[in-house]
């Protein structure tokens, strides 16, 4: 009996592992995607390997197309739907960290875990429609990695939704855009991006209206960032910003009562001292945006982020670029290394400046390109092969990390080995607080 004991033994190992096998090249096979960008085995993409300051080493400091079945309201599926779930790549995605909220200074998911969003914004969505595209932003989620994409709305400029634009063709594709985003297992922000404007005081009647209309239309979607008022400037203080944020945020309460709600700060989005000497109160699941481009703004800006952070208020850097302030320029990918590692510190999410094929630094489509879906790494400028690498080599840190991370606080005070002209390739001692009126006049020359 012994005998045939060792033997029944032993062939249940045998088969045991058989299974084990099996699942394991299962799982493998399963993940292999079908895509127009190879991964290699370290994150990269395919292609001649660059050093462009996303990869480890030395710290220096048309036509829309998506036409998926929609539900009957004109509006698609439940969030991750169209992706099967995803969660093994470990990022903080919809069906894996449902609604979102703020916790003390930090993003966190449905169990009070800190969270990381990292993706990119369109521009103008009157300009370049055709990037609010299902195909689109299957291909952001599932091989670009990332986990947001932000409808940037203009408010003013031509083709405004406050000025000249079709304010029905607008509401329309951002619901489609937030229809989209949920199908494919993206988180989406649905932004009033205010600019020639300069006050979002300017448009509050239409901005109240607005968020109204979205707030109840869109209440079914766990997916759904809200940003108020993308870059106050033209001298728009603090105050006026916190008294325009105090009317929209209860609208906005009233459709969606728990939803991340994103506040603008002065100049460009660059005081958000400001905002942690005054924030605003009586509301939860607020967040203050700061925005940088890389070649401007160096180690200065960095240190008011961490400042504000330490501080105790909730930033999320919901616009940036690694060329200069006006969207254009040479690009500083040493400084945007600095800033992604202090980012990354501090777990603020980070949403890059722009998908479109705009002829500027900042788009991250080459601007000879034409189709709105189906890119090759040929097919991006060299502002789109950075953000590809950089959301492909973060993909698995994104994911929910543990509750002692949810406090959000860093070392505090000036950040080590981050100054202004930092290292080689950095941009030298940059003016970061107002700002020049050359710098100014080129983000609103630039429609950036």
């Amino acid at each position: 009996m012994k005998k045939y004991g060792k033997i029944i033994l032993t062939a249940g190992c045998l088969l045991l592992l058989n299974i084990l096998c099996l699942s394991a090249c299962g799982k493998s096979g399963g993940q292999e995607q079908s895509g127009s960008f190879t991964e290699r085995p370290d994150g990269g993409s395919g292609g001649q390997s660059k050093d462009d300051g996303s990869s480890e080493g030395q710290m220096p400091d048309g036509k829309t197309s998506g036409d998926n079945a929609l539900r009957e309201d004109g509006m698609s599926s439940q969030p991750g739907e169209g992706t099967g779930n995803r969660a093994e790549e470990g990022i903080a995605a919809p069906s894996v960290c449902g609604k979102l909220s703020v916790k003390g200074t930090q993003l966190v998911d449905k169990n009070g875990n800190a969270v990381q969003l990292r993706g990119v914004s369109t521009h103008g969505l009157a300009w370049f429609p055709q990037y609010v595209n299902e195909d689109l932003f299957r291909e952001l989620r599932q091989e670009w990695k990332a986990n947001v994409v932000r409808l940037a709305m203009y408010t003013a400029e031509s083709g405004g939704y406050c000025t000249d634009g079709d304010k029905e063709s607008l509401k329309e594709l951002v619901k489609r855009g937030v229809s989209y985003a949920a199908a494919q297992d993206l988180y989406v922000i649905v932004d009033w991006h205010i600019l020639s404007d300069n006050n979002p005081n300017q448009y509050k009647e239409e901005a109240l209206s607005f968020f109204g209309e979205m707030s109840r239309e869109l209440s079914d979607y766990e997916n759904v960032l809200y940003e108020i008022c993308n870059e106050p400037n033209g001298g728009t203080s603090w105050g006026e910003i916190k008294a325009y944020a105090e009317e929209v945020i209860p609208v906005i309460r009233a459709g969606a009562p728990d939803a991340v709600i994103l506040v603008g700060t002065p100049n460009w989005c660059q005081e958000a001292g400001q905002a942690a000497a005054d924030p605003i109160a009586g509301y939860g699941n607020v967040m203050y945006t700061l925005h940088f481009y890389a070649a401007t703004h160096t180690g200065a800006l960095r240190n008011t982020m961490a400042k504000a952070i330490d501080a105790g208020l909730p930033v999320f850097v919901s616009e940036y670029g690694i060329c200069d302030a006006s969207g254009n320029g040479g690009l500083d990918k040493v400084q945007a290394k600095a800033w992604v590692q202090l980012m990354d510190q501090y777990k603020v999410s980070y949403v890059a400046w722009n998908l479109s094929n705009k002829e500027e630094t900042s788009a991250v489509i080459g601007s000879g390109v034409e189709k709105a879906s189906g890119f090759t790494e040929d097919d991006l400028s060299d502002s789109g092969r950075w953000l590809l690498r950089i959301l492909q080599k973060n993909a698995g840190q994104s994911g929910a990390g543990g509750p002692q991370d949810a406090a959000g606080k860093g070392s505090g005070g000036e950040v080590p080995g981050i100054s202004d002209g930092e290292g080689e390739g950095g941009s030298g001692n940059m003016a970061v607080g107002s700002g020049s009126s050359s710098e100014n006049e080129a983000k609103i020359q630039g429609v950036r």
